[in-house]
C-alpha cells in the first residue's frame, strides 16, 4: 500500500509501477484496475495498490504487508496511529514513512497536530537499540536521476535554511537568526494562565481566496506578562474565519477582535459584523516594517515575560523558522497584533525591552 497526501503524487507512483510491470500487464498475468489503483495477480491477495491519505480515513478497511507513508510530514498522526499501525496486524507488515523536513510554507498545509513530528519520529528510530526501526537519511546529491549542474543552479537561488530542508534533508526546527528560540519559548510555557486583565483574539486574514491560512491568536495580559492562549487559525472563507474568531472571542470572553488596518483589516471588520455586529473591532495601523513589529514581542520571550499556556506547535514553527526578511506567516502575523495590542499600546514600560516604533490604533464599533 503506497499511500500519500495528494492525488498528483498518486498519480506519479502510479505511472512508475505500471510502466514498470507493462510486460506481464500486457501479457495477462497482472491485473490493473486504473479507477482503483490497483496491480494484482489474479486469485491470489499479492497486490499493489495506492490511495491518496491526506485524511485519515480514507485508508480505512484495508489491509497490507507493506505501508509505505509518503510525504509523512503533511499527515495527521491518526493516518498511522489509529489506522496504519492496525492495517499491519494481521500479516505482522512493516511500515515505511517518508517525508522531506516541513519548510515554514509545507507547515501551513500540514494537518499534523505537531508538523515535527515526522523529525521527532526519525530522531527517535536513530538512537533506537531495539532493531525495530531503521533509519535512513539521503540528501539530493545522494540522487542518481538528478542533473548536478540543475542542482547546482537552484541552490544559489535558495536560501541557507531553505538549501538545509530542501536539498541536504535536514530536520531544521529554528532558524539562524530567528527572532525567537525554542529555549526560550519553553522555558515560559505554563499550564494554566493567572486571572488576566484583558483578552483579545487577533486576526491576520489570508492572503488569498483559497490559498493560505487565516491565522487566528487569541492571547491576555496578567500585569506586565503576555499569554497566548489558543491558535485557532484555519484555512476557509472569510465567513469560516470569522465564525472561528468570534468563537474565540466568546470562548475566551475577550475585550475586542483585533486586525491590521492595511492588511484587510476594514474586510475583517466587515466580516465579523455580518457574524456578530455586538463585537467591537480594533483595526491597528502599521507604519513600519514587520521585524520592527515583531521585535519587541519575542523581547517579551527573552525577558521570561511571555508564557504559553500549552503548547501550539505549528504556531511555534512559524516563530521559530521565520526569518526577518521574508514573508511572515499568519500565525505569528496574529500573535505579534495580540502582543501589540495587549502589551504595547496599554502603557508597559519598554525601556528595557525594545521601540515598536510608529503604530496607530483606530476603533471601529462595528454595533
Amino acid at each position: 500500500m503506497y499511500a500519500t497526501p495528494t492525488q498528483d503524487q498518486v498519480d506519479r507512483f502510479w505511472t512508475t509501477v505500471t510502466r514498470a510491470l507493462e510486460e506481464p500487464i500486457e501479457a495477462g498475468t497482472l491485473y490493473k484496475n486504473e479507477t482503483r489503483h490497483i496491480i494484482e495477480l489474479p486469485g491470489k491477495e499479492q497486490r499493489i495498490r495506492a490511495k491518496t491519505a491526506y485524511n485519515a480515513d480514507t485508508l480505512r478497511g484495508d489491509y497490507c504487508d507493506l505501508l509505505i507513508l509518503d510525504e509523512f510530514q503533511l499527515m495527521n498522526e491518526d493516518t498511522w496511529e489509529l489506522v496504519g499501525a492496525p492495517m499491519l496486524l494481521d500479516n505482522d507488515g512493516d511500515a515505511v514513512f517518508v517525508y522531506t523536513p516541513p519548510s515554514l510554507r509545507t507547515v501551513g498545509r500540514s494537518k499534523a497536530r505537531d508538523p515535527q513530528t515526522a523529525a521527532k519520529m526519525y530522531l527517535r528510530a536513530t538512537q533506537d537499540t531495539t532493531g525495530r526501526w531503521e533509519a535512513f537519511h539521503f540528501t539530493s546529491h545522494d540522487n542518481p536521476h538528478l542533473s548536478q549542474v540543475a542542482l547546482e543552479e537552484i541552490t544559489g537561488d535558495m536560501t541557507s535554511l531553505g538549501y538545509l530542508m530542501e536539498i541536504m534533508a535536514e530536520d531544521v526546527n529554528e532558524a539562524p537568526g530567528a527572532l525567537w528560540k525554542r529555549a526560550t519559548i519553553d522555558a515560559g510555557r505554563v499550564l494554566k494562565a493567572p486571572t488576566l486583565a484583558r483578552v483579545v483574539v487577533a486576526v491576520d486574514p489570508s492572503a488569498t481566496s483559497g490559498g493560505d491560512e487565516a491565522g487566528i491568536i487569541t492571547a491576555g495580559r496578567a500585569q506586565d506578562d503576555f499569554y497566548p492562549l489558543a491558535d485557532d487559525t484555519l484555512q476557509g472563507s472569510p465567513l469560516e474565519w470569522a465564525r472561528a474568531a468570534v468563537t474565540a472571542y466568546y470562548r475566551h470572553e475577550a475585550d475586542c477582535i483585533v486586525a491590521e488596518q492595511n492588511n484587510g483589516g476594514e474586510m475583517v471588520a466587515l466580516t465579523i459584523a455580518t457574524v456578530d455586529k455586538t463585537i467591537p473591532v480594533k483595526l491597528v495601523h502599521a507604519s513600519r516594517g514587520k521585524q520592527v513589529r515583531a521585535e519587541p514581542i519575542s523581547a517579551l520571550y527573552e525577558k521570561g515575560r511571555a508564557h504559553h499556556v500549552g503548547t501550539f506547535g505549528a504556531l511555534e514553527n512559524e516563530m521559530c523558522l521565520w526569518v526577518p526578511g521574508q514573508q511572515s506567516p499568519n500565525r505569528m502575523d496574529a500573535l505579534v497584533w495580540a502582543g501589540t495590542e495587549l502589551m504595547i499600546q496599554r502603557g508597559v514600560n519598554w525601556a528595557d525591552v525594545a521601540d515598536l516604533g510608529e503604530t496607530e490604533a483606530i476603533e471601529r464599533p462595528w454595533r
